[in-house]
């Protein structure tokens, strides 16, 4: 979206006929953008401005010959860094890279999400790491209590090496019954699924073991357009997810957009409590033709196998009737 929006684009070709090379326009127009973005008090607005800098820098590279340059990392790699964009952090080599860094950034951030789905683990709004951990440091990364270690003592290295034994060691016993059927002592099978909601999330089907996904977050693709996905871009997205279960069961859940989910190109109105008000299924039963769409691209995709539907947020019967009259 931010590759072609008019505005942004003007802006960079108004300062190279000024007299500016391609790679001066795009900096100028980057730092200009993030100073008003600064001044924003949204914060998920100010979240997309890692997004809008990841593809400037990207840019810059294309520009300047030097795309790809990222990717020879030492083994053992933590990365620092003010803040990232999703795509750079697919640059790296994901064999070497283990944690990130970020000074700023948060849990909602596109890299967050990213990150999460590789196994990486992520700590945003770490302020200061920038200038208190330098190059080639000794540094330990606590994902899962959020805490950053820069130049640790052999007491705490010891510490996290005896937890990252006995988290290996579970990996081991969970390996050597991940296959087995999911029964309880008293025999009664249960059936064990994960939740997805990228396509960079399918792997982890195989690696844990699961009878299928239980819950397929279809938003993301449209949040992340200007403009709504047709029938034919929603299918092939579905046949993949399709393609990577195989003849295990996926449940896919509709739209689910609204409160703290907008779309760029629908208006939505303010509200007291948006994520309890006009958001997910209501939305879309108000715009029949958004619903009506998604479910001929998921009926397309199934192609005659099973095809399990969940419809978020219904709050009267009425709303779940129509939805299934649809």
């Amino acid at each position: 979206m931010f590759a072609h929006d008019r505005g942004w684009l003007e802006r960079i070709r108004d300062v190279i006929n000024s007299g500016l090379t391609a790679e001066a326009a795009v900096e100028r127009i980057k730092n200009d953008t993030h100073q008003r973005m600064m001044k924003v008090r949204d914060p998920y607005i100010r979240e997309r401005l890692a997004d809008l800098e990841d593809l400037a820098y990207r840019l810059l590279q294309h520009l300047s010959g030097t795309e790809g340059s990222s990717r020879n990392l030492p083994d053992e790699t933590i990365l620092i860094a003010r803040t990232l964009g999703p795509a750079e952090l697919l640059d790296y080599d994901r064999k070497r890279l283990r944690a990130v860094v970020l000074e700023e950034g948060s849990k909602t951030a596109h890299v967050a999400i990213v990150a999460r789905a590789l196994g990486l683990p992520t700590i945003g709004r770490c302020e200061g790491a920038l200038s208190r951990i330098r190059a080639g440091d000794s540094v330990i990364v606590d994902g899962q209590n959020g805490q950053v270690f820069a130049r640790p003592n052999q007491g705490i290295k010891q510490t996290f090496k005896a937890s990252l034994a006995l988290q290996e060691k579970r990996k081991v016993e969970m390996a050597a019954v991940r296959d087995l059927p999911a029964v309880s002592q008293d025999s009664v099978t249960v059936e064990l699924l994960m939740n997805a909601g990228l396509l960079i999330d399918l792997p982890h089907l195989n690696e844990c073991g699961a009878a299928g996904i239980g819950l397929y977050r279809t938003e993301i693709p449209f949040m992340v357009r200007d403009a709504f996905p047709g029938v034919e871009d929603q299918q092939a997205l579905y046949s993949k997810v399709f393609e990577h279960t195989g003849p295990r069961p996926v449940t896919f859940r509709t739209l689910d957009v609204g409160g703290d989910k907008p779309l760029p190109y629908l208006t939505m109105e303010k509200e007291e409590n948006p994520a309890m008000g006009w958001r997910a299924l209501r939305m879309t039963l108000d715009r029949p033709v958004m619903l009506r769409l998604q479910l001929q691209a998921l009926i397309r995709a199934a192609n005659g196998r099973e095809l399990r539907i969940m419809f978020p947020m219904v709050t009267d019967i009425s709303e779940f009737d129509a939805a299934r009259g649809m």
